[in-house]
């Protein structure tokens, strides 16, 4: 990497609430599971756990940089100084080379009690003395009063300087950065909270990368950099753990036209939670879980529990998952050997599931399996099993409830001849199934709002969906997408269409489709259709 701009947490303690639009409504959702893990963690010792959290990010980060590498490090009042101490161990005093003050003149601040804050500080290291400054890019224009004219005109920055009362001459800027801050009626506003305006990234990405370098962000929110970045001919690698800001990011890239560019979704795993839980193995964790779900662990001939149990009544079995996995089609089909051959056999088998691979949804009903049901563990539990006591008092409640899946479903594809080189394919929505509103980050009130659209208008629960008429099964690859807020292809900018008609390539081989979904809370579902 060439060039890496963070714009991390500020130590500001904010929760990052998110507020969506429904057709006739709006839900305030709270950060998702991962989300509040990560910022309870960060911020659990105060700034010593910020401090804990941002040191191996940054170590790794100049690892990962080029020797002729830099990094800019977006920052407030809150930490600014004490992270000025750590770069300067990690990246070497020497290679210090500005603080950075970027002041915003046109936002609120207004105080009776201390001088009101104006700035934030941006640090900028490189990784050698080879790093690249390109200053050229980014001089700016100004008009600055001079005696002194020249009878033959000298050129600077590319403008002719001529003197005299009022010249305008472009010169690179001083470390002082006057740039206004996206506000809610801004052209570029993404309606981000911590969105930052692109003439900063601009600066920045100019000055300390050329064309073809690669640029990264690792807490990309609102995806400023990369969208600057695309623009200005770099590679662009971004990253955050916030579903919204991801989805924003997506849709930002596609509004304007980007190059294709891969997406990945890690997913919400909670091995991390697991690990700093007091459960020392998976099977003390699947007991608990069982227990919870209301069924009997199995032991094994050592007298230990196994991640199997039993609802003795209904004759059904009980299988938990880890929650370092993404439950898929081998789990399920293991799950069915076991309903089959454990101990006798079984009517019937549950799967209890942490995570699951985006095509859960076609996976089960591939299977057609009515005996075979999967249902996810409550997102929070590790939060709620911190310590045993509280698996206790959990299970001593006996309250906790363990949702079905979201998944996609659509009509039946059609496709037809168009021309000799080309076919109509045809894809309309035709249902989905979210999660339980019980699973999601919602206060009550929001939650009954929810039930009511998830029962009358299910497919205004959906974000944005994409198709790809070629799957290979490995790789999606998007030919067609729409989106609330695109208004290319209709003017409601809380719905996306229902309907996709797009003309494709003929294939010399059985074409296979893969629709894609993501929902307003940023879960994703898969299915697929093959044609005969």
């Amino acid at each position: 990497m060439d060039l890496i701009y963070i714009d991390p947490p500020f130590d500001s303690k904010a929760d990052y609430r998110t507020k969506i639009e429904l057709p006739d409504d709006k839900l305030e959702q709270k950060p998702t599971v991962i989300e509040q893990f990560a910022y309870k963690d960060t911020w659990k010792n105060g700034t010593a756990s910020y401090l804990e959290m941002m040191v191996p990010r940054l170590i790794l980060m100049r690892e990962l940089l080029s020797e002729k590498g830099s990094i800019y490090v977006h920052i407030d009042w809150h930490v600014g100084h004490y992270l000025k101490l750590i770069m300067d161990e990690i990246f070497g005093k020497d290679n210090f080379v500005n603080e950075i003050i970027w002041f915003y003149p046109d936002s609120p601040g207004r105080s009776n009690a201390y001088f009101p804050k104006k700035h934030d500080i941006i640090l900028f290291y490189s990784k050698s003395k080879k790093y690249v400054f390109n200053a050229d890019l980014i001089r700016v224009e100004i008009l600055e009063k001079s005696k002194t004219r020249y009878k033959t005109p000298r050129k600077l920055g590319g403008r002719e300087y001529v003197g005299g009362e009022s010249a305008e001459i472009g010169k690179i800027p001083e470390d002082v950065w006057q740039i206004p801050v996206v506000k809610g009626n801004s052209r570029e506003t993404v309606k981000y909270i911590t969105q930052k305006p692109v003439l900063l990234l601009e600066r920045v990405i100019n000055a300390s990368s050329n064309s073809g370098d690669v640029v990264a962000d690792f807490f990309c929110g609102s995806g400023t950099t990369g969208a600057v970045a695309e623009k200005l001919g770099r590679k662009w690698i971004m990253s955050d753990l916030g579903k919204p800001a991801t989805m924003i990011t997506r849709k930002r890239l596609i509004d304007q036209e980007s190059e294709p560019f891969l997406y990945q979704s890690i997913g919400d795993y909670q091995k991390e939670q697991y690990e700093q839980s007091e459960f020392k193995t998976i099977r003390d964790l699947a007991e608990v879980v069982m227990n919870l779900y209301g069924a009997i662990p199995f032991r094994d001939d050592k007298n230990t529990y196994t991640n199997l149990g039993y609802i003795k009544d209904s004759k059904t079995l009980v299988y938990v998952d880890s929650p370092s996995k993404m439950t898929g089609y081998n789990t399920l089909i293991k799950a069915q050997k076991l309903r089959n051959t454990y101990k006798g056999g079984w009517k019937k088998v549950v799967v209890l599931g942490w995570n699951f691979v985006r095509n859960i949804g076609s996976i089960i009903a591939n299977l057609n399996d009515s005996t075979l049901e999967v249902l996810v563990i409550p997102p929070d539990l590790l939060e709620q099993l911190k310590t045993k006591t509280k698996a206790k008092k959990l299970i001593e409640n006996g309250n906790l409830r363990f949702s079905s899946l979201q998944y996609l479903r659509i009509k039946k594809p059609i496709l037809e001849n168009y021309n000799d080189d080309l076919e109509k394919l045809t894809v309309g929505l035709s249902n989905y199934v979210l999660l339980s509103p019980d699973a999601l980050p919602l206060k009550d009130k929001d939650k009954e709002k929810l039930q009511k659209y998830i029962a009358n208008d299910p497919l205004s629960l959906i974000e944005y969906w994409s198709i790809d008429p070629d799957y290979d099964g490995k790789v999606f690859r998007s030919k067609w997408q729409d989106y609330r807020q695109n208004k290319d292809n209709d003017n409601d900018e809380f719905r996306v269409v229902e309907k996709a008609v797009l003309n494709v390539p003929k294939l010399n081989h059985k074409r296979k489709i893969c629709v894609k979904a993501v929902d307003i809370f940023g879960f994703e579902s898969a299915t697929t259709y093959s044609f005969n």
